[in-house]
C-alpha cells in the first residue's frame, strides 16, 4: 500500500468540493459590531495529488461574519491559468507566463480590489463572493511576479511589493503602488544570484530587503516534483536597506549571519536612527543531504538592529520556542508595534516587544490554530482587538474559526464558530471588514 506523503495527509490534504453553508453554529458572542469576511488562502491540489505542500492551487476560505451571526462559509478555488488550462510558468524556449502560478498563498485588499497572492506570479483578483475574476497586472503596468507578502503603509495607503525571478536577468524589483491602487514606480534591484525572497520589511522611511542564501537550483528545476531552491554556503546573507524618500537611489547592504527567514513580524525607524527588524528565523533551510533529502528546521523569534551609521546589525535571539506565521495589528506596519503574535504549535503566542513578557492560548491536544489575524476593537492602533484564526480538531476532523480577546488570550475563547467541513492547514488571510460611510 502506498503511503500518501505528510503534505497531503491529515489535514494537509486537500478537499474536493467547494461549498456554500449558511447560518452556521456558534459557541460564545460573536460581536454585534463585526462585519466582514475572514478569509484565508491555502493550497489545496484540485487533482488531490503536488509534489510539494507549496505547489497545490490555491483555496480561499471565507467566513462571513455581520450582526452577532456567522451568515455563512464559502470555499473556493482560485481559478488560475494553470488550474483551468495547465499553464506552465516557462515554455520551451524559456519564455515566463505571468498568469501561470497557483495563487495559493495570500489574500489581501487594496484599493477596493481582493488579490489571491503567490511570489511565483501576477495576482488573481477575486470578487466578494470568492469568485475568480481573473490576473490583474495593474492596468499593464506590472510585468513581474508579485510577492505575496506586500506591505500596505498605514500612513500613505501605499502598497510596497516586489517581484523575483528565477532566469530573468533583473533577479529583483521593487514596486509601489499609490492609495488609489496606481502602480507609480517599479525598479530593478541589483542582487548576484536569483535567491528565494518571500518577505521583506517596510518602515516609516525604508525598505528592507533580504538576500539570503536560499538559491535557484537549475538541476531540482530540470528534476521536478520539489521546491528548485537549496541552500548555497558560498552566496552569505545580508540586508539591503532603501529610503522610501529616495525609491531610485543606492541599497546599502548589511552583512548578517547566515539564515533564512520565511516571515517577518513587523519592523520600525528607532528614535536613536537605526531600523529594527522581528523575524521568524531558521538556521538554514534545503540544504540537501547525502541522499537527495533536507534536514527539517524550526525558526524561532530574533531581533535585528539595524546600524545605518556604523554599518552593522545586531542580531538577538528573543525566545526558544519554535512558532511561524508572525502577525501585528496592521495598522501599524511599519511603525513600532508594542505586541505580535505567532503560531506556536496548538498555542498562539502574544510577545511584548517591549518588555518580553509572553502569554499564550493553548487550544490543548490535537487542536492546531493557523495564523492568527488581529481585527481591531477600536479607532487606536495597537489598541483593544481580537484574534481569528482557523482550529483544526483532530479528534472530529473539523474545523472552526475561533475569536480571542488579543489582551487576554488566557481567557476562553470569544467566540467559536463551528464549520460545516474541514480547512486544510494553509497559509495566509486577513480580516476584510465592510467598508463603512
Amino acid at each position: 500500500m502506498t503511503t500518501a506523503p505528510q503534505h497531503l495527509s491529515g489535514n494537509y490534504a486537500p478537499v474536493a468540493e467547494e461549498l456554500t453553508a449558511h447560518d452556521l453554529p456558534v459557541t460564545g458572542t460573536i460581536p454585534p459590531g463585526l462585519s466582514g469576511w475572514y478569509l484565508r488562502n491555502g493550497p489545496n491540489p484540485a487533482d488531490a495529488a503536488s509534489g510539494h505542500w507549496f505547489f497545490g492551487d490555491g483555496m480561499v476560505h471565507g467566513v462571513r461574519l455581520e450582526g452577532g451571526r456567522a451568515v455563512s462559509y464559502r470555499n473556493r478555488w482560485v481559478r488560475t491559468s494553470r488550474l483551468t488550462d495547465g499553464a506552465r510558468m516557462y515554455d520551451d524556449q524559456g519564455r515566463r507566463d505571468l498568469t501561470a502560478g497557483p495563487a495559493n498563498t495570500h489574500v489581501v485588499r487594496h484599493a477596493g480590489r481582493t488579490l489571491a497572492l503567490v511570489e511565483t506570479a501576477l495576482p488573481y483578483e477575486l470578487t466578494p463572493e470568492l469568485d475568480t475574476k481573473g490576473p490583474y497586472d495593474f492596468d499593464g503596468r506590472l510585468r513581474t511576479a508579485m510577492t505575496a507578502h506586500p506591505k500596505t503603509c498605514p500612513v500613505t495607503g501605499e502598497l510596497h511589493f516586489f517581484g523575483y525571478g528565477m532566469l530573468e536577468r533583473a533577479h529583483l524589483t521593487y514596486h509601489r503602488a499609490d492609495a488609489t491602487g496606481e502602480l507609480v514606480l517599479s525598479r530593478p534591484v541589483e542582487v548576484p544570484a536569483p535567491t528565494m525572497l518571500h518577505d521583506f520589511a517596510l518602515t516609516a522611511g525604508h525598505v528592507v530587503f533580504m538576500d539570503l542564501p536560499v538559491v535557484f537550483d537549475v538541476e531540482l528545476a530540470l528534476t521536478g516534483g520539489t521546491m528548485p531552491y537549496s541552500w548555497d554556503d558560498g552566496h552569505g546573507a545580508r540586508l539591503g536597506v532603501l529610503r522610501r524618500d529616495d525609491p531610485h537611489g543606492e541599497v546599502r547592504w548589511f552583512p548578517v549571519d547566515p539564515c533564512y527567514v520565511f516571515h517577518v513580524l513587523n519592523a520600525h525607524d528607532a528614535p536613536d536612527g537605526t531600523v529594527v527588524l522581528y523575524v521568524m528565523r531558521y538556521p538554514e533551510m534545503w540544504r540537501r543531504t547525502a541522499d537527495g533529502g533536507t534536514r527539517p528546521q524550526r525558526a524561532v523569534l530574533w531581533k535585528w538592529t539595524v546600524d545605518l551609521a556604523r554599518g552593522t546589525v545586531r542580531e538577538e535571539q528573543l525566545d526558544d520556542r519554535p512558532g511561524e506565521f508572525p502577525r501585528v495589528d496592521d495598522r501599524l506596519t511599519g511603525l513600532a508595534a508594542g505586541h505580535g503574535h505567532i503560531t506556536c504549535g496548538t498555542s498562539l503566542v502574544r510577545y511584548d516587544l517591549g518588555s518580553g513578557a509572553v502569554t499564550a492560548h493553548d487550544f490543548g491536544p490535537g487542536r492546531t490554530p493557523g495564523e492568527a489575524v488581529f481585527v481591531p476593537a477600536d479607532a487606536t492602533p495597537g489598541g483593544a482587538g481580537l484574534l481569528m484564526t482557523y482550529v483544526h480538531d483532530a479528534g472530529s476532523g473539523r474545523s472552526e474559526l475561533v475569536i480571542l480577546d488579543a489582551d487576554d488570550l488566557t481567557a476562553a475563547p470569544v467566540a467559536t464558530v463551528h464549520l460545516p467541513v474541514r480547512v486544510p492547514f494553509g497559509f495566509h488571510g486577513n480580516w476584510l471588514a465592510d467598508a463603512t460611510a
